[in-house]
């Protein structure tokens, strides 16, 4: 069986990748120094639970996600289903955004 910390580890950085952010951006959304987050990340500290908490949050997924070593298939199917939400919830919002401002740029006062 693995280690604690090096699952903690392990998962913190694929859910990381996965966002697309580095280490001082998850640092930044879970209010946590960017020294603190590599120092987990190379199994060298271990946060407290309440700085787990954070740091789930910035990862945007739920706390005992940072712990699974191995999933069931309804809980992949589960973490496939949010992650499409998810996918389809940026590029909707990209998509409006984007909308809004030609909109805004062909109907600017001249």
């Amino acid at each position: 069986m693995e280690k604690i910390r090096e699952i903690l580890a392990q998962n913190m950085k694929i859910y990381r990748q996965k966002l697309g952010i580095t280490q001082p951006e998850l640092a930044e959304r879970a209010n946590i120094s960017t020294n603190f987050i590599g120092m987990i990340e190379q199994k060298r500290k271990f946060p407290a639970p309440e700085m787990l908490d954070r740091i789930a949050n910035a990862l945007e997924i739920e706390t005992a996600e940072l712990f699974e070593t191995s999933a069931s298939p309804q809980a992949e199917l589960k973490k496939l289903h949010k992650e499409i939400l998810s996918d389809l919830d940026r590029a909707i919002g990209e998509a409006v955004g984007k909308a809004i401002k030609e909109q805004y740029k062909d109907n600017k006062p001249k």
